[in-house]
């Protein structure tokens, strides 16, 4: 037997490998010259070590000098990589088999170094795109390099506070305006802030008036500085930054309009910023040589014809088609079923969809039985009562595949078909959905392959078919059952093409003219025009009802009849209407074209709406994305997660929605920075991971500044979950924190964890991380309790919590509803010091929380302040009395109760509005300033856990005896108090407020539907959100019940001690 070394093995650097690496090093010379080396050494020492070995060995006099070759080696994505970095340690590289080639420096194309390192950062190589050699792939590859090309090339033409604001966005409110509740916060209407330098431990504390400027305060703070320290500096050498962050006060906006100042102010703090000197901003020099010159894009541009096939002659409007629908379905094969053991009996039901909403009646095959192989042949032909016609553009065509059994199969989706003499159940195997267009609007002809998706468990959908579904097929083409169709060319020679919206509008124009000549002889009177105003008023209020509001037959009716009219005077209609589109029909849809063409922009929170899976039409999804080309980069970044999400909706890989969110990124890193992170996070998904990958490779091309800093940062987190993967091996908790103290402080971990951004928030960058006062922390996961030096030295400690193995996604989508709640909320002025913390996904079961310091659990709070027992949730004074430790003095309590009490308003409406359930002692905490805030966000919109058959939770609200009792200041009257007067109408008034956003809540969950998220897969999810906000009801009525629910968790506030009674119980038995 032939020794084989083991750095031969496929899976050496995956196991821990030894500190000796046996390297293989293949010359330019055509010899092979084995080297061992530590792990941790860099490129630049092997290549030292290797010209020493060299000339050990024959044809040496054949090599030149060590600088003129670099190393390249086949990656962990296989691809070659040429390693153009040699400070990059051997362990972090990770050649496959351990082997480096050395290769000629010259005429390298640097292009093939960066396509290999965007592939690294995104998680997938790019041969694999290329490697698809799909048309529709190819043309947006192109398209978006281009847009990436012409972003990059206006960047390097900007000025020097363009690029800062580029790179370290400034955070501005919309106006200068106070919010309400900042106001009283002002004196006199005046900011007191504190500003340090860079270089000397000098700090000035200001009270300037809030309309000053920032190079206003720069001359203050200069003048002064001349007149204490007697050094003289021009205000234009100068900028503000704000303290601890990498954020600048940049621009001739007043003081109160920058964001850091307002959220100071918010939360009592003094604003403190930081004077320095320009030349200290460290801004990126963009290399112009980076961006391909535009004319070479032009010459590898797709030729014109391929793209449009507009050719007069050799193609047919789909419009002109009038047969029925139909195709034949062939065979299945690789059907995963057992057949080979027991007969099985499948089916296949195929039917149309246009945004979740079926076309016409769907077509079953006859069930045939699966041969042994898992094979099964039809050979036929499907007929749809709907012409080709009629089909509108993005319509779907969605398949299941299906087991006739005699036994149910435990699938939540079951169907009974009755029989005479026996019953039979309906087990859905797979599902497949697919475009009947192109993305050239073209017709689909031919023989196609669908591999097919398995059906999951928790899928709740009314009906077999998922129209929600992806239209990508199953990439794991290895384990997926295929399915063979073949589609009909109705066109005979020529391809079938769908009209254009030019084409559409015209068509709707001739449509109303011949309908006009009709109606002239029906000479309207006076009578109808009253009629027409009732029902105008009537559809003003439909105007106003939420997203999910079914609408009447008669509704419908009179809403299109008077569609002119809700345009020029109602036009928030316009989601409503389009409900009442009959998208099988295509002449409406040419008029619903022509309306939305001449459409009035509408606001962003109307917008949003129009973006969900509900609305398939291309023109609609262009018309929304137009809407919100104005919005702040503020509000973007509130709704991103949506957005994002809702590419999943998307039928194409090109559409206006993904060209805006990278726009918008290429010219704001800040967005750039959580787009990227949102993609990524999930680029293991099959389904979405080409359309993802694609986008992160056009926004990395256009941003290479910024990729390098994302680098950095996914090195940072390799790390940190590999050793969180060490940690959880080991059962003791000392020996784990040891374990990952001795890992941390290798070399290689030590040098991928400085001087990085905040993957949370990337205005904060830290220097190093401080071992000594990380720790593991001892829930189930073993989440890693983070801290990290700041780099700005005048800047605090940063704290976070690495978790692996949960699903953040959930938490992170409850915590932006939370930061948009109190938005909504502040804009009424009504200030509930929320804390929505910061927490953010970065790939599958993997994340990061921001830590709220000075804040303890009640379930800690009790166990410290009473004598722990089952009964501590029972004692009404440990929660005050451990505020009054904290806050010594009269004034210092009062103001804790005061957040205290606001808080818990927050807190206790949106918890009852969201549905967040699981709701116990150890997931609601205090800080020490009072303020309470909720964590760990598992189950929401009412999926409560089960115990023992019933729900633990019967409370609309979490209100126990403590909370009253902290609110009421210690006084035993419970409901009469004054103080608690004053929290139930801040309760109320909360409410109410975001029943009047109803619509913008409901909007931003319908676009996440069935984008992976298990607890939000369908309608029946929002309804929960729907019934809560009753929005069915008058604002009185609403009142009134939300009164009810209030005095029913008052009255039930024991037993929500009972309940955190025995969850303390419980949690005190085990041993932790």
């Amino acid at each position: 037997m032939v020794h084989i070394p083991s750095a031969y093995t496929y899976n050496f650097w995956a196991k821990s490998p030894t500190e000796v690496v046996e390297l293989t090093c293949l010359m330019p010379n055509g010899v092979v010259i084995p080297l061992e080396t530590n792990r941790n050494i860099t490129l630049a020492e092997i290549k030292e070590d290797l010209w020493d070995e060299a000339s050990k060995y024959p044809l040496h006099g054949t090599l030149k000098d060590a600088p003129s070759y670099v190393f390249s080696c086949i990656n962990s994505n296989a691809e070659a990589e040429e390693l153009r970095d040699e400070t990059r340690r051997l362990c972090d590289i990770k050649p496959f088999c351990s082997v480096l080639k050395v290769i000629e420096r010259e005429g390298v194309k640097s292009d093939r170094s960066l396509d290999s390192q965007i592939g690294l950062l995104i998680g997938k190589g790019l041969h694999e795109f290329t490697g698809l050699r799909n048309s529709e792939v190819n043309d947006f590859r192109w398209k978006m390099r281009v847009l990436g090309d012409e972003v990059a090339m206006a960047r390097q033409k900007k000025s020097w506070m363009e690029k800062v604001r580029y790179q370290f966005p400034t955070r501005l409110a919309p106006t200068a305006t106070i919010p309400k509740n900042i106001e009283c916060r002002l004196k006199d209407g005046n900011i007191v802030l504190v500003t340090k330098f860079e270089t000397t431990e000098t700090a000035f504390t200001f009270q300037i008036s809030h309309t000053t400027t920032p190079y206003q305060l720069l001359v203050s703070i200069l003048n002064k500085r001349a007149n204490t320290l007697m050094s003289k500096g021009y205000p234009n050498d100068f900028t503000l930054k704000v303290c601890g962050q990498e954020e600048y006060l940049i621009g001739d906006y007043p003081l109160i309009q920058f964001s850091y100042i307002q959220d100071c102010l918010a939360k009592d703090i003094i604003p403190t910023l930081v004077t320095l000197n320009r030349d200290s901003v460290s801004v990126d020099q963009e290399n112009t040589a980076e961006n391909v010159e535009a004319d070479t894009l032009q010459r590898t541009r797709p030729s014109f014809s391929t793209l449009t096939l507009r050719k007069k002659g050799k193609h047919i409007s789909a419009w002109k088609i009038e047969e029925p629908f139909v195709f034949t379905v062939n065979a299945i094969s690789r059907l995963n079923c057992d057949a080979a053991h027991r007969t099985v009996e499948i089916g296949l039901q195929a039917g149309l969809f246009h945004g979740g909403k079926s076309l016409c009646e769907s077509q079953k095959t006859k069930e045939t039985v699966v041969n042994s192989d898992g094979s099964c042949e039809w050979e036929e032909t499907l007929r749809f009562d709907i012409k080709v016609r009629d089909i509108p553009r993005m319509a779907r065509l969605c398949f299941v595949l299906y087991e006739i059994s005699k036994t149910a199969k435990g699938l939540k989706s079951r169907r009974l078909v009755k029989d005479t003499k026996q019953e039979f159940f309906i087990n859905p195997l797979c599902w497949a959905n697919t475009t009947i267009y192109d993305f050239k609007s073209q017709l689909k002809t031919g023989a196609m392959t669908l591999y097919t998706w398995t059906y999951a468990e928790d899928m709740q959908n009314d009906d077999l078919l998922h129209p929600l579904g992806t239209v990508v097929s199953n990439p794991h083409i290895d384990r997926a059952a295929a399915l063979m169709l073949t589609f009909p060319n109705y066109g005979k020679e020529k391809s079938v093409l769908y009209p254009t919206p030019e084409k559409m509008v015209e068509y709707a124009r001739k449509l109303r003219e011949s309908s006009t000549e009709r109606s002239i002889q029906e000479e309207p009177d006076q009578e109808s025009d009253v009629g027409k105003l009732q029902q105008l008023e009537q559809l003003r209020l439909l105007a106003d009802r939420d997203p999910l509001h079914e609408l009447h037959e008669q509704e419908r009716k009179i809403m299109w009849a008077l569609r002119h009219h809700c345009l020029l005077e109602i036009p928030t209609l316009l989601a409503k209407l389009l409900h009442c589109v009959e998208w099988n029909d295509h002449r409406e849809v040419a008029e619903a074209t022509a309306l939305v063409q001449q459409w009035p922009k509408l606001p962003v929170e109307k917008a949003l709406e129009l973006l969900d899976y509900a609305y398939a039409d291309q023109n609609v999804r262009s018309f929304a994305v137009r809407c919100l080309m104005d919005v702040s980069d503020e509000d973007l970044s509130l709704y991103l997660l949506q957005l994002a999400q809702a590419l999943k909706h998307e039928n194409y890989l090109s559409c206006d929605l993904t060209e805006f969110l990278l726009r918008r990124a290429l010219n704001n890193r800040r967005i750039g920075h959580f787009l990227f992170w949102h993609l990524r996070s999930e680029m293991q998904v099959g389904a979405v991971s080409v359309r993802f990958g694609l986008i992160l490779e056009a926004y990395c091309r256009g941003s290479q500044q910024h990729m390098r800093s994302l680098f950095k940062q996914m090195e940072c987190l390799g790390k940190l979950k590999c050793a969180s993967e060490q940690i959880k091996q080991r059962k003791d908790r000392k020996a784990a924190l040891q374990g990952f103290q001795e890992f941390i402080q290798e070399p290689h971990c030590q040098e991928a964890l400085s001087n990085v951004l905040n993957p949370l928030d990337p205005s904060f960058r830290w220097k190093r991380i401080k071992i000594e006062k990380c720790r593991v922390m001892d829930s189930k996961m073993r989440p890693l309790w983070l801290v990290f030096e700041n780099a700005d030295p005048l800047g605090d400690d940063i704290y976070l919590i690495l978790k692996h193995g949960d699903d953040l996604r959930q938490d992170m989508l409850t915590l932006q509803m939370l930061r948009i709640m109190d938005k909504l909320w502040k804009r009424e002025g009504l200030d509930l010091r929320m804390n929505p913390y910061g927490c953010i996904s970065t790939e599958n079961r993997v994340g990061m929380i921001e830590v709220v310091l000075n804040a303890e659990t009640i379930a800690n709070i009790q166990k410290e302040k009473g004598t722990f027992s089952a009964t501590a949730a029972f004692r009404r004074g440990s929660l005050l009395a451990w505020l009054k430790d904290h806050n010594h003095t009269e004034a210092a309590l009062n103001r804790a109760i005061e957040e205290f009490t606001l808080s818990c308003a927050g807190y206790c409406v949106a918890t009852y509005v969201l549905g967040i359930a699981d709701r116990h002692s150890d997931n609601i905490m205090v800080k020490k300033t009072g303020q309470l805030f909720h964590v760990d966000f598992g189950h929401i919109l009412g999926h409560f856990k089960e115990k023992f058959g019933f729900r633990r939770e019967r409370v609309p609200f979490v209100l126990t005896n403590d909370f009253v009792h902290v609110i009421n200041k210690g006084q035993t009257k419970k409901g009469q108090a004054v103080e608690f007067q004053r929290f139930q109408s801040h309760c109320e008034q909360a409410f109410l407020v975001l029943r009047q956003h109803g619509g913008l809540i409901l909007s931003l969950f319908a676009m996440m539907i069935s984008t992976g998220l298990p607890e939000l897969s369908s309608e029946k999810d929002l309804n929960y959100l729907r019934d809560t906000l009753v929005l069915e009801m008058s604002e009185s009525e609403a009142q009134k019940h939300f009164r009810s629910k209030f005095d029913e968790a008052l009255c039930n506030s024991w037993k929500t001690s009972l309940n955190w009674a025995s969850h303390n119980m419980s949690k005190n038995n085990k041993t932790t």
